[in-house]
């Protein structure tokens, strides 16, 4: 499988995006880049982080700076990759992170200072989720994250895929137990060091790790 994998270690870097100082959606890497730039931080990663309603609120639970601005989404049936069961819950701080279930974190007692809810799981236990099936049709370029010990890799594939091969990459070529699918059709990336910006649609919660230059001094 063709794909981009980004590993992050250093958590105090990483935050997620969602509302402006007016309190508008971000919508764009650009947008996002552009806010950090004067704030004398410069993005040197960044991706779609979770689904989204048509107004760009999220769909679950969403936590930017240790503040719930969405609430945990505990309902298990119905239509949509998020409710494919199990779905699951990418949450950190400055030194941890967790993937977990939905039920798994709704009874943890991480309070973290980043959260987002998505679904499915891809990987839970070293286990590829049963609910996707090998001989799958449905193919669309994928993005998701996983986690090994304490660094995040954060996967966007570059050719439609199955979740059964997306799932299957996290599992077998990363060696990773626990993964979180964050979505498909509009997963995009933007990758300082590679030169890669991915601009399809409009974008609701994002993630972005930014590194803080000397800023103000020539």
């Amino acid at each position: 499988m063709a794909a981009l994998t980004v590993k992050v270690s250093s958590l105090q870097h990483l935050q997620l995006y969602l509302y402006d100082e007016k309190k508008q959606p971000y919508l764009s890497f650009e947008r996002l880049s552009s806010a950090l730039d004067h704030q004398c931080q410069r993005m040197q990663f960044a991706m779609n982080a979770g689904m989204f309603h048509a107004d760009f609120s999220p769909v679950g639970l969403y936590v930017e700076d240790a503040k719930q601005l969405h609430a945990l989404n505990r309902v298990k049936q119905g239509f949509g990759n998020f409710l494919i069961q199990p779905n699951g819950v990418l949450a950190w701080s400055d030194r941890k992170a967790v993937i977990q279930t939905t039920d798994q974190f709704a009874q943890s007692r991480f309070k973290p200072q980043f959260a987002t809810q998505s679904g499915p799981m891809l990987v839970i236990d070293g286990k590829i989720n049963p609910n996707f099936l090998r001989d799958a049709s449905s193919r669309k370029i994928r993005n998701g994250v996983g986690l090994k010990g304490q660094a995040l890799y954060f996967v966007i594939s570059r050719e439609p895929v199955t979740f059964y091969q997306f799932a299957a990459y996290f599992k077998n070529t990363l060696n990773i137990d626990h993964a979180l699918y964050l979505d498909g059709s509009l997963s995009s990336i933007y990758d300082a060091q590679l030169k890669v910006h991915d601009a399809f649609r409009p974008l609701g919660p994002m993630l972005a790790y930014s590194t803080a230059p000397a800023c103000g001094i020539n």
